[in-house]
């Protein structure tokens, strides 16, 4: 037995030293550039990229690349939701717990518990008394003593006795803005990537029923289990059954939108060893919500010996990585905020010949960009109605303006 443990763990450091070269052959050192499926010599690798974290599944036959990718992302959010922002520190810190986790997730290399309700029964969230408590018995298991109840439940992710339950259920639109604007000013790509976020304290086994005022702009859906995906096929109605606390209903795209709230306007001139740099940003189509958290961030052009650049609302930051940082705050109603300024190029260049990509963050609290709108939320098999609260955002994802 321990001949073959020695033999599997001297495997799987033979096939992460083969991927981490092939990162640096194939993608400068970044693991977020790998393409999610790699094939190795003896294993097919399938690859999810979060947080500055690699999660690796390896394979030696062939299977559905979407249940690997699917399962390390449920992996991944897992452990988000045991040990908050999962980083090389965290993971080290709670190695005993992660690899318990792990353990409970999968079982002689098929997907056993993924739901969150269930494991955290199985395995204790870490927390500074636990910690305390091993350190003095001696104990690092947290391993519970008796199989949860939900696990012979038709509704796995939702324990069958929730506590303090105060009868309300949350509904949150949280929307990112993806768009591409070329350098003539013209709206190449605009995109919405939403989420429907459910936050239920709910008692007993509660039926929700929540449906869209406009639907048929949604593509691309992706449902929590918790959905019957017959009632959405049908009349675009989501029904499902909640897991208790906070959990992600579905997520979606809404393509091709028209326009953007704010513009940014660059216009960039060098001649003689100097280029002139002027920003302009403004409101191009209020929202009706405040527009806030402005920011916008361009990587200064190599071969720039100097930057001479300010503002005429907020501050203007360079970084060590070059990386010219403007943070606008909210935009005031009295003027539209500019940055203009000089870099000087070094010695013996005339003109600049790589033009900075723009880079734009912004949050509208109160609104969902895509149109998108919630038309009722009915909840059944509650004691008395419960309250319900309602809530859209959205903010900026990959937005570049091009120079």
């Amino acid at each position: 037995m321990v001949e073959k443990q020695m033999t599997a763990h001297r495997v799987d450091r033979a096939i992460c030293g083969w991927f981490w070269e092939y990162v640096l052959a194939h993608a400068a050192g970044d693991p977020s550039k790998v393409l999610q499926v790699v094939v190795s010599p003896t294993h097919y690798l399938f690859r999810v990229y979060r947080s500055g974290v690699t999660f690796l599944a390896c394979t030696q036959v062939e299977m559905p690349p979407l249940m690997a990718i699917e399962f390390l992302s449920r992996v991944a959010d897992v452990l988000t939701d045991y040990l908050g922002d999962i980083n090389e520190d965290t993971i080290k810190d709670n190695f005993v717990i992660v690899y318990q986790i792990l353990d409970e997730m999968m079982d002689n290399g098929f997907p056993l518990t993924t739901e969150p309700n269930i494991l955290k029964e199985l395995v204790a969230q870490p927390n500074m008394v636990s910690k305390m408590l091993n350190v003095m018995t001696g104990k690092s298991s947290t391993i519970g003593s008796k199989l949860p109840d939900a696990t012979a439940s038709f509704v796995p992710w939702r324990t069958t006795i929730v506590k303090d339950a105060s009868n309300e259920v949350y509904v949150n639109i949280v929307e990112e803005l993806d768009a591409c604007v070329n350098r003539e000013g013209v709206l190449v790509k605009c995109e919405a990537c939403g989420e429907i976020e459910v936050n239920s304290s709910l008692p007993g086994l509660p039926e929700l029923t929540l449906s869209f005022a406009n639907p048929t702009i949604i593509n691309d859906v992706r449902f929590h289990p918790c959905v019957r995906f017959r009632p959405w096929e049908s009349n675009q109605i989501l029904s499902f059954v909640p897991p208790d606390g906070q959990f992600k209903l579905m997520s979606y795209r809404v393509k091709k939108l028209k326009t953007t709230p704010i513009y940014v306007k660059p216009q960039l001139s060098s001649d003689s060893g100097n280029c002139r740099v002027h920003v302009m940003v403004g409101i191009r189509n209020d929202p009706g919500k405040p527009i806030d958290s402005i920011i916008v961030q361009f990587q200064l052009p190599p071969l720039i010996a100097s930057a001479d650049l300010t503002a005429n609302h907020g501050t203007v930051d360079i970084l060590a990585d070059q990386t010219c940082v403007w943070t606008i705050g909210h935009i005031p109603k009295d003027k539209a905020p500019s940055l203009s300024g000089n870099l000087r190029l070094e010695e013996g260049l005339a003109h600049l010949h790589a033009f900075p990509i723009f880079q734009v963050k912004f949050r509208i609290m109160g609104a969902a960009l895509s149109g998108l709108q919630i038309d009722k939320l009915d909840v059944k098999n509650t004691p008395s109605a419960p309250y319900k609260g309602f809530r859209a955002q959205t903010q900026a994802g990959r937005y570049e303006v091009r120079s």
